[in-house]
């Protein structure tokens, strides 16, 4: 029986995806197999050596050491894609409240409350201090189309805007997804000059950060208007608030409230709210749950943050998996180990990162012999070997 603990509170919808007749799933359970976690913290925690995965319902993996985790054999799943509807929605609301300032004029008509009958007068001679444009007919740039993205620049044709998307990483079977309306800009300096309206959806990562700063803002057209429902670091806040003070950026709405932009003229600020339905949450633990059990059982990685992703029906009578370091001879070392054991090969799938990092390599083979992960272990850069 395979242990799972939950460090949040995870639907039961994906906890049902879990056996009851293969799975113990708690709270609070000793040396647990596997993880499923949402926000909690895990970069001070200590992992027993029988983890073997995570899975993180949702797509960020900031609260999770994923680096340090692949150092000891730990595969780190993330749900990319479960919660793009929930958050495609508030991206598209995002939208009127950059247009509009509705949440402006709904803090001053609650001002007005005990105005009593002279509510009505002052509502028309107030009200043309929220007006804003229509998005119909208006240009909006997309920058990063995955799950995401092209949800938003998909619903944005269906207003009525011209969209451009950027992404230079965009896959091929993505790109056929793609409706052949949205314009496909050569690079992001297109976007800047082109677009009334702009929204990112790229990943956070050392080479993202702040992609929205003084240089970009000088680039875009007066007056833009910019949806953050990535991640806050994308954007750089005191750059922001100088171009929201000279009219660059005539409203920036962000779901991701700090310090500096939380109370700002023209900001508005969102509390972190794009994947909070009931819809999402079930979806990222059905989708969580479901690879750590396919891991779990059948070895198969699929959305790892630090292991290379790899499928294979099973066949044989049992399966080898290994992750290492992704090194010359790997395969050839690993091949010979399992010949001196005398298992035979029926079936192997090797797959690399392109980090070069770790590797990791699946073999099914007809028999299991004594001593065969021991064998493996001696191999220089073996980190971890599973025999299922």
């Amino acid at each position: 029986m395979f242990k799972v603990q939950t460090l949040n509170k995870i639907s039961p919808s994906g906890l049902a995806m879990l056996d009851g007749d293969r799975y113990e799933v708690a709270s609070e359970i000793a040396n647990p197999d596997a993880i499923l976690v949402r926000s909690a913290k895990m970069h001070d925690m200590e992992y027993p050596q029988e983890l073997l995965c995570i899975g993180r319902a949702g797509a960020g993996v900031n609260n999770i050491p994923v680096d340090a985790c692949a150092d000891h054999g730990v595969v780190v799943f993330n749900t990319p894609g479960a919660n793009a509807g929930a958050v495609k929605e508030l991206a598209i609301c995002a939208l009127f409240l950059a247009s509009r300032d509705v949440a402006g004029g709904i803090e001053w008509a609650k001002s007005i409350a005990d105005k009593g009958d002279d509510i009505p007068a002052l509502v028309e001679k107030g009200k043309s201090a929220f007006a804003g444009p229509e998005i119909m007919g208006k240009t909006l740039g997309v920058i990063g189309l995955g799950a995401i993205g092209a949800r938003i620049a998909h619903d944005a044709l269906d207003l009525g805007m011209t969209v451009y998307g950027y992404d230079p990483y965009l896959s091929v079977d993505a790109a056929w997804r793609l409706s052949s309306r949205i314009i496909h800009a050569a690079d992001l300096d297109e976007i800047y000059a082109k677009c009334d309206y702009i929204t990112i959806h790229v990943p956070y990562m050392p080479s993202t950060k702040h992609t929205l700063n003084k240089e970009t803002f000088a680039k875009m057209k007066d007056g833009v208007r910019i949806l953050n429902f990535a991640r806050g670091e994308l954007v750089c806040d005191e750059d922001m608030l100088e171009a929201l003070e000279s009219g660059k950026v005539a409203r920036y709405v962000t779901d991701f409230p700090n310090k500096t932009v939380l109370g700002a003229k023209n900001v508005v600020a969102i509390p972190h709210l794009g994947a909070s339905t009931p819809e999402s949450e079930d979806n990222c633990a059905v989708m969580a749950a479901r690879q750590i059990a396919d891991y779990l059982e059948n070895g198969n990685i699929v959305n790892s943050v630090n292991i290379p992703s790899a499928v294979m029906p099973r066949s044989g009578s049992a399966r080898v998996c290994i992750i290492h370091k992704n090194i010359p001879e790997m395969i050839a070392k690993i091949t010979t180990a399992l010949s001196f054991k005398g298992a035979n090969i029926e079936n192997m799938m090797n797959a690399g990162r392109k980090d070069k990092t770790y590797a990791y390599t699946m073999i099914d083979v007809d028999s299991v012999h004594d001593g065969l992960a021991d064998a493996l272990y001696q191999i220089d850069g073996v980190v971890r070997v599973r025999v299922i």
